[in-house]
């Protein structure tokens, strides 16, 4: 009895040294990984935030969202890695040999990490069903409101500047110190109206410019340009085309002139209601409604389309359109196709295989039509639902499975640190994210069913998985030599011959 209880506390004494091992490396991973992810995913919206002159405020706003939005990505990745360098530090320091000499079965010291990687697992789908959908509505709107802001003036040298609505400003030279613009013309289109073949040319207003400075209002909804020495050129009214009438102008001489240019330069969210469409912002429940809703939506549409067709080109019959007659002589009933077509002359014959060639071609190009309206309209709206529920559920899976990889393969190579590790979990989740990325696409586009394409991953995963846990537990090597490639790809070896 005092045996057994000691065995108990030594066992609990080991799973808390493994856990106290692995959550230290699996929070170091994590943030490295999360790093790493969210420096990819800023990377797409660099043109929307470079220039725009966005406050702080919002930028870290983006990137905390951002961050939060990319956990359930960053989560199984973190988790290959962290069991290969734990269990390969257990492997390289013999600590693994010595627990197996022990009578501990892998199972059996791995049951701490698979206890704690299914928290992971469960917390990751309540994360993704609960928070992220918050989390993804904000950085949608986020992301949004920054593509719709207008840019900063950042007029350049030596060249038209047309970052403005309505007008064109060129600049000769900028003084970087004292921020002056010099030989400055600005075109005016604001009185353009568009119509006629003069109206681009003989409406537009010039302001020429010795010097001039540019700044942006208090309230950042329009710009203060003031002008030095120079002259301004306007038509009195507005040209009309193709006339042969003088137009009067005016042209004015000025020392200092301040002009003001309408240009909202203040950040501006946009409105909430912009997600209500989109697969954003809804959790499992609102997802599977939609879908459902989608389907049944389709589902009409579809039937409505086959009545249509039926109805007026059933069989290739088109109302109110001349058909030639095969046979003009006695009931035609009795004879076969071929009969009637062989009793017809050659012109006869071509006829109507050209007529028939031509409703077919018809008949094709309006089912495609209705298919893609059908898919444009409906379809594809359903599938990006669809997916995004499937995604809550494979990502959670996709923590298990690389848990199921990443241990038994650092078991079984045996070396840890960041070295051999980081490349094998590089090159792992490389090819899980090609084949992820692949299924997803061939879902998105409806060439396969949203299920075989979301857990495409998962299903190559799988068996990956199981292999590396039984050679683990059964402390078989994986040795990759020639032959056994050659067995896997089913490879016959060529014969030698010597002539």
């Amino acid at each position: 009895m005092h045996s057994v209880r000691f065995s108990k506390m030594i066992i609990k004494r080991l799973y808390s040294y493994l856990l106290k091992n692995y959550l230290g490396t699996f929070i170091a991973t994590f943030c490295v990984c999360l790093f790493i992810v969210l420096m990819q995913f800023l990377w797409k919206y660099v043109d929307d935030m470079v220039g725009k002159g966005l406050p702080a405020s919002v930028l870290l706003q983006f990137f905390y969202y951002a961050a939060l939005s990319l956990v359930p990505m960053a989560l199984p990745l973190s988790i290959l890695l962290s069991s290969l360098i734990t269990f390969g530090d257990l492997g390289e320091r013999l600590e693994l040999l010595a627990m197996k000499a022990s009578g501990i079965s892998l199972f059996r010291i791995m049951r701490p990490f698979i206890f704690f990687v299914i928290c992971v697992s469960i917390g990751a789908f309540f994360y993704s069903d609960n928070a992220l959908p918050y989390i993804q509505k904000q950085l949608y709107i986020l992301a949004k409101s920054m593509s719709e802001k207008s840019p900063e003036v950042q007029i350049p040298e030596g060249s038209f500047y047309q970052g403005i609505p309505n007008v064109s400003v060129y600049v000769k030279h900028k003084d970087p110190n004292t921020r002056i613009l010099k030989d400055v013309m600005i075109y005016d289109f604001s009185n353009v109206s568009g119509a006629g073949e003069n109206s681009a040319s003989d409406n537009i207003s010039i302001i020429c410019a010795d010097s001039a400075r540019l700044q942006t209002t208090s309230d950042k909804e329009a710009l203060l340009l003031t002008l030095y020495n120079g002259e301004t050129f306007e038509n009195m009214r507005q040209q009309k085309a193709n006339s042969n009438k003088s137009i009067p102008y005016r042209r004015e001489s000025f020392g200092y002139k301040q002009v003001l240019i309408d240009f909202n330069g203040a950040w501006k969210k946009v409105d909430a209601s912009v997600t209500n469409n989109k697969y954003v912002g809804k959790n499992m429940a609102q997802l599977t409604h939609v879908v459902d809703s989608l389907g049944v939506e389709s589902k009409k549409l579809g039937d409505k389309y086959a009545r249509t067709f039926v109805n007026e080109r059933y069989f290739g019959r088109i109302a109110g359109t001349k058909r030639v007659h095969l046979s003009e002589e006695g009931d035609c009933s009795s004879f076969s196709a071929d009969e009637l077509m062989a009793k017809q002359s050659k012109e006869n014959q071509k006829q109507v295989l050209d007529d028939a060639l031509a409703a077919a071609n018809q008949l094709f190009y309006e089912c495609d039509f209705m298919f893609g309206e059908k898919d444009y309209s409906v379809d594809r709206n359903a599938r990006r639902h669809d997916i995004e529920r499937h995604r809550k559920v494979t990502m959670s899976v996709a923590c298990l499975l690389f848990f199921f990889i990443g241990a038994p393969l650092g078991a079984i190579i045996r070396k840890g640190g960041l070295g051999l590790p980081i490349v094998i979990s590089v090159i792992i989740f490389i090819l899980y994210y090609i084949i992820d990325n692949t299924g997803y696409k061939m879902a998105r586009e409806g060439l396969w069913y949203v299920w075989n394409g979301i857990w495409l991953s998962s299903a190559v995963l799988l068996p990956l998985g199981m292999f590396l846990t039984y050679k683990a537990a059964t402390d078989s090597m994986v040795n990759l030599n020639k032959n056994t490639i050659r067995k896997l790809l089913h490879l016959k070896k060529k014969e030698q011959t010597e002539q």
